[in-house]
């Protein structure tokens, strides 16, 4: 399960992080870990509850969200506001601390990117008033163009099948 290097990584550090801390390791906790690491979407702990328990994980849902936190606490996972009332978070994080999501207010579908000109422009805007940039995330909420274009989204139908709320317009 934790052959992928960048699970072995992330694993390393939230060790590290958490023997700073008085903690100690658990096999319910790397299980937690490689579930999030193993594939690269967003999710919410409702989401990763599913995935734990389908994995026939013996993570308890009071296991998970303390592991959350400290991978939160530790920068290897953020909290990211895709809308809705759920939070969503995002491990894409270690890799790329800079990107940026377009979020479909038809279907629900998220789409990250990165820009070569937001960066330049974040860095300008923020020394100009005096300030020195760490990180930057920009949430764009738009409507893609296959629903209007085609009359129908297989991400809406999706969405609506899987009884996902969709952003309010």
């Amino acid at each position: 399960m934790a052959e992928n290097p960048i699970i072995v990584e992330i694993l390393e550090k939230l060790n590290h992080f958490i023997k700073r801390k008085g903690l100690r390791r658990t096999p319910q906790r790397d299980e937690i870990v490689a579930l999030i690491f193993s594939k690269d979407e967003h999710f919410t702990a409702d989401e990763l509850y599913d995935r734990v328990r389908k994995n026939n994980s013996s993570a308890s849902r009071a296991t998970l969200y303390r592991t959350l936190g400290l991978l939160e606490e530790a920068g290897l996972l953020h909290e990211i506001d895709l809308g809705g009332d759920q939070k969503t978070y995002d491990p894409n994080f270690v890799d790329s601390p800079s990107h940026n999501h377009l979020i479909c207010i038809d279907c629900g579908k998220v789409v990250e990117f990165e820009d070569d000109n937001i960066e330049i422009l974040n860095d300008c805007i923020t020394r100009r008033m005096g300030f020195r940039p760490a990180k930057q995330s920009i949430r764009i909420e738009a409507c893609c163009e296959t629903l209007r274009s085609k009359g129908v989204c297989q991400d809406l139908i999706q969405a609506r099948l899987a009884s996902k709320k969709i952003h309010k317009k």
